[in-house]
């Protein structure tokens, strides 16, 4: 029995919209069924993929995203981003761009940063005289930052899937994601540059001091998370627990936390997680199938016999990756992917930390294209927008990012640079 069917069944059940999870075991179970293996293996092999020490730091991210959001973290950021920027034309757009950036070293998953400032950005700018699909494709767009940036969950899933170090995948991070918010400013700016009714004004002294001294506290969160990190004292799931510590504290510091918040917050990070722990499953599962059948060995001959250069090679990887992103929910087309392209990219001998960001930006893309498009979803609900409206103000923003993209993909060093400077 060969894997075409395994794969058919999956991509059936995903547009009949079962559950990611399920539709990847369903045709898995019905295969191992059919060649004769015991229901014991499929079990463990499933087990195995989640029983991992660096997987520990999904929820405790998760948890960390979940509690920022209700602490009014975003809240502050943008108040200080306001006043640092306020005499800029076109001030909100960069306001925009800095919250998600100053949000995604908390974060980690666009859904958090879209929900978390999608409500604030939206009627800011559009009360400010901004065109509303402007705002809507800005403030989708720059939400693409929390995935990229550390600490992110894409990421940390990625890492456990190609056993890479998170640490190093961390690092290799920061520029792409620094590079999405610059392109997204420079577009900001040729946008606004026949806009004068844009025109910002100077914050007094009293507004700059206030609204820094209230943003002391939730920078301090990306201090204790990527200095830990980054500096070897903690590893990334420890940083989690100390970075959930803090914002906690900061929360019950703002009074913004109760004991029913709490309870509300604790059930959203176990559903998301569980939700999660099953596509990682379920995935590991499918890496078994896929590798009995030698179908990464299959593709990969396929394409050395189509190219052998790895520029060639990763266009073209990106190309399929975008259209899958727009198919699939990303970390299931994530899971999906990864154990049959990072074998053959090794073979190109493209690095597997380059590989990893590539892959990541690729998929994140994805949230913002239809028929998927799980931030247009998540903002088009927040702001109630049709997701249509939300996609048209989005799609000139896709510019910038693939361009980014582009960029990364032709020069790797951009993105190998941080984690050799560090040692990781």
């Amino acid at each position: 029995m060969s894997a075409v069917p395994v794969i058919l069944g999956i991509l059936v059940l995903l547009v009949l919209r079962v559950p990611v999870a399920f539709a990847i075991l369903g045709p898995c179970l019905v295969y191992m069924s059919l060649t004769d293996q015991s229901t014991g293996l499929s079990l463990r092999t499933a087990a195995q993929e989640v029983n991992s020490f660096p997987l520990l730091a999904v929820p405790l991210f998760i948890l960390l995203g979940v509690v920022a959001d209700r602490t009014g973290i975003a809240d502050r950021i943008f108040a200080f981003a306001q006043v640092l920027l306020g005499r800029v034309r076109a001030s909100l757009g960069y306001v925009n761009i800095g919250v998600s950036l100053g949000f995604s070293w908390i974060s980690g998953a666009a859904m958090a940063d879209v929900a978390g400032t999608g409500k604030m950005m939206v009627p800011a700018m559009t009360g400010r005289g901004y065109p509303r699909r402007f705002t809507l494709g800005l403030t989708a767009s720059s939400s693409l930052i929390s995935p990229v940036m550390p600490p992110s969950i894409p990421a940390i899933v990625y890492a456990s899937v190609a056993a890479v170090s998170t640490a190093a995948l961390f690092a290799a991070a920061v520029v792409p994601a620094l590079l999405i918010a610059l392109g997204l400013a420079l577009y900001v700016f040729l946008w606004s540059r026949r806009r004068p009714e844009l025109a910002g004004r100077r914050a007094e002294p009293g507004e700059f001091r206030r609204a820094g001294l209230r943003v002391i506290g939730p920078l301090g969160a990306p201090v204790i998370l990527l200095g830990g990190i980054l500096s070897g004292l903690f590893t990334p799931t420890e940083a989690a627990a100390v970075g959930v510590a803090y914002v906690v504290l900061l929360g019950l510091a703002y009074r913004r936390l109760t004991l029913r918040s709490l309870w509300d917050i604790t059930v959203e990070t176990a559903s998301t997680t569980a939700s999660i722990a099953l596509i990682l499953a379920a995935s590991g599962l499918l890496g078994w199938v896929l590798a009995r059948e030698r179908v990464p060995q299959d593709v990969a001959s396929f394409l050395l016999g189509f190219t052998d250069s790895p520029v060639v090679f990763l266009i073209m990887v990106n190309v399929a990756l975008i259209i899958i992103g727009a198919l699939l929910e990303p970390m299931a087309a994530l899971v999906i992917t990864v154990p049959v392209l990072l074998p053959i990219a090794a073979q190109f001998g493209v690095d597997p930390v380059h590989f990893g960001v590539i892959v990541i930006v690729n998929l994140m893309i994805g949230l913002l294209t239809p028929p998927i498009g799980g931030v247009l979803f998540v903002l088009g609900s927040a702001t109630r927008t049709p997701m249509h409206e939300v996609f048209r103000g989005t799609a000139p923003f896709l510019v910038p990012i693939v361009a980014v993209l582009l960029l990364l993909t032709l020069a790797p060093d951009l993105v190998l640079f941080l984690p050799g400077l560090l040692g990781l």
